[in-house]
């Protein structure tokens, strides 16, 4: 019975081995390379599989995921001899299992050296001042070269990202100080462009402010020429109608006697007036013969009397005597 026991356990324990060396899963997005005595036989895909015990084996198992690869810190010199410290991140992914595995032996170590040299390859052909604004073309390029040498190993490079790029402590502070002169040489011009618009905007107020006075002045001057033009027409034809008047008083019977008069009495008037000032006068040796003064100033009245009463053109000339 103990026998019988001990045998029934046996069987069920080579059951279970080959149940295990014979019934394989492959997850999803996974593949695995199966060899038989050594040799490779088929990748199987993700499901379920039956394989020959003892004969098959799976050998490699590959994911198809895509994978990343730490790049480790390492030391690039540029064009111009500055020592940096630069490292990134790789993303690849199989594509071939079969050649994944028998291709290259470790295809992870292999893509990250290449990468290295590479990149301190691409850092070697441009200068300090270039090597942080061409990270995008450093990354093309080491994306570029793994892909030439991967087509073998049945993966693909998909991008390679630099994560730090470390200067040297004496290069830092050099950098920092240019970034310093430089922010004080963007400020000056920007100060001095506001000053150059500040008198910009002053002259073009003061030229504008010049413009109005000037026009102000031009239109005060137009008003009061206009003012003394209404001024002296005024004047003129007010003279006019006095002297109008005059003539039409001096063709009235009475009018040579009133003239008389009024001549008389603006001579003494005026005669009078001169008395009371105290000046130096030189006076006439008939001031007494007011008789005299008046039928000269009347005789002048006569003529221009004459004048008026005359024909107006081509008539003969006709002269008053007093």
């Amino acid at each position: 019975m103990e026998q019988n026991l001990i045998a029934l356990g046996f069987i069920l324990l080579f059951v279970v081995v080959v149940v295990l060396k014979t019934a394989v899963v492959v997850p999803q997005r996974s593949e695995f390379v199966v060899e038989r005595l050594g040799k490779y036989r088929t990748t199987l895909e993700a499901g379920f599989h039956i394989l020959i015990p003892f004969l098959d084996k799976v050998a490699y198992k590959r994911s198809l995921k895509e994978e990343p690869i730490d790049i480790p810190a390492q030391t690039c010199i540029t064009a111009d001899n500055v020592t940096l410290e630069v490292d990134g991140i790789l993303y690849l992914q199989v594509l071939n299992s079969k050649q994944s595995a028998y291709g290259i032996d470790n295809y992870h170590f292999a893509a990250s050296q290449l990468a290295q040299t590479s990149l301190r390859s691409a850092i070697g052909k441009i200068s300090l001042d270039n090597t942080f604004e061409a990270r995008e073309t450093l990354n093309g390029q080491v994306v570029m070269a793994l892909d030439e040498a991967a087509n073998n190993w049945g993966i693909k490079v998909l991008r390679y990202e630099i994560k730090d790029i470390q200067p040297p402590r004496t290069v830092l502070e050099a950098m920092e100080k240019q970034m310093k002169a430089e922010r004080e040489k963007r400020a000056e011009i920007a100060r001095s462009e506001g000053q150059k618009q500040a008198i910009l905007n002053k002259a073009e107020g003061d030229r504008g402010e010049a413009i109005f006075l000037s026009e102000g002045e031009k239109i005060k001057r137009i008003n009061e020429a206009e003012g003394r033009a209404q001024e002296i027409l005024r004047v003129a034809e007010a003279t006019a109608q006095g002297i109008a008047k005059v003539a039409e008083a001096m063709s009235s019977p009475s009018g040579h006697e009133a003239a008389n008069l009024e001549v008389a009495k603006s001579y003494i008037e005026q005669f009078g007036k001169l008395a009371k000032a105290n000046n130096t006068m030189i006076i006439p040796s008939n001031l007494t013969d007011v008789s005299g003064m008046v039928a000269a100033a009347m005789a002048t009245i006569e003529q221009v009397k004459a004048k008026n009463d005359g024909p107006k053109v081509g008539g003969p000339e006709i002269h008053y005597k007093s």
